[in-house]
C-alpha cells in the first residue's frame, strides 16, 4: 500500500501556487495555506505520485488532471436547507422584506453542486416569488456547475433534506418537488428555469450585476484575511441599497472592511446593508 512518502514544504506549496497561476490562470495564492497543504498532500498520496515534480508536471500538461486538482482543492460540501433556522429566517424575514420588489436578483457565490440554489428556488416558489426572481449561481469549478445544472441529486440524501426542509418551515411533501429514478432524483425543471449558472472566480473576477440578496456560505473560511476583505468588498459593490448578505455558520463581518455598513439579523449569519 502506498504511504505518504512526499513531505511537502511550505515553500514548495508557494512555488506550486505561483506556477499554477502562470500556467492556467488559477489563483489560489490567498487561500488558507494549512487547508491547501493538507489537500495537496492528500491528493499526491491518493494518486501515488513518487515526487512533487511529477505531480506538478501532470498539473501543467494534463488538462483532465488539472480538472481533478481543482475539484480536490476547492471544497464542495453542501446540502439542501443546511442549517434550517437560517432558512427559516430567509423565509420569514429576508424574502418577506424583498417580496415587494418588482424583480428579485439573488447571487449564490461558490454554489458548488447547487443544493442551496434549489433550496432557495423552493422557498421562492412557496412564497409565489419564483417567477419574478433570477438566481445567479456561480463557482470557480466548472465540473460542479455542470452537475448543478442537471438538477440531479442522490436519492439517499432526500431523507435528510426533507427533514431540513420541514425544520426550516416547509409545509409541503418535499417529494412533490422531484421525481425519483434509479437511485437519483431530478428536481422540477420549473425551479431550474429561474437559474443562471456561470463560472466566476471570487479571487479575480468583478461584480456583474446588482443583487437584493447574496449568499456565500462556508467559502470565506478557506481564504486568508486579505482575500476575505477583497471578496466582501466585491459583495458590497454588488448589493443594492438595503440588500442582504448571508454567510456560513463560522463566518462573520466582524473586523472586516465592510462591517460598519451592515447590521446583523438576530443571531443568524445574515446582514442587511444600511449604508450605500
Amino acid at each position: 500500500m502506498y504511504k505518504e512518502l512526499i513531505q511537502i514544504e511550505d515553500a514548495e506549496v508557494e512555488h506550486l501556487l505561483n506556477d499554477l497561476f502562470e500556467w492556467h490562470g488559477y489563483d489560489f495564492t490567498h487561500y488558507s495555506r494549512a487547508s491547501l497543504k493538507r489537500r495537496i498532500t492528500r491528493l499526491c498520496s491518493l494518486d501515488k505520485f513518487p515526487s512533487l515534480a511529477e505531480f506538478k508536471y501532470r498539473i501543467k500538461e494534463d488538462k483532465a488532471y488539472l480538472k481533478r486538482f481543482v475539484e480536490e482543492v476547492t471544497v464542495n460540501v453542501t446540502e439542501m436547507f443546511r442549517d434550517p433556522s437560517f432558512y427559516k429566517t430567509l423565509r420569514t424575514e429576508v424574502l418577506q422584506t424583498i417580496s415587494a420588489k418588482p424583480f428579485i436578483r439573488i447571487w449564490h457565490a461558490g454554489c458548488s453542486t447547487g443544493e442551496e440554489v434549489y433550496s432557495m428556488a423552493i422557498l421562492l416558489k412557496e412564497m409565489n416569488l419564483l417567477q419574478k426572481s433570477l438566481l445567479y449561481a456561480t463557482d470557480l469549478n466548472p465540473s460542479v456547475l455542470e452537475r448543478a445544472r442537471t438538477g440531479l441529486f442522490p436519492l439517499q440524501s432526500m431523507k435528510q433534506y426533507s427533514e431540513n426542509y420541514i425544520l426550516s418551515g416547509g409545509r409541503k411533501d418535499f417529494s412533490s418537488y422531484y421525481t425519483a429514478h434509479y437511485g437519483q432524483v431530478k428536481f422540477d425543471e420549473a425551479l431550474g428555469e429561474r437559474m443562471i449558472f456561470s463560472t466566476h472566480n471570487l479571487v479575480s473576477d468583478r461584480s456583474f450585476n446588482e443583487f437584493d440578496l447574496i449568499l456565500c456560505r462556508n467559502v470565506l473560511i478557506y481564504f486568508d484575511k486579505d482575500l476575505q476583505d477583497r471578496v466582501l468588498q466585491l459583495f458590497d459593490e454588488s448589493l443594492g441599497a438595503l440588500g442582504y448578505l448571508a454567510l456560513g455558520s463560522k463566518e462573520t463581518l466582524k473586523f472586516s472592511v465592510v462591517q460598519s455598513k451592515y447590521k446583523q439579523l438576530n443571531s443568524e449569519k445574515i446582514w442587511r446593508k444600511i449604508v450605500s
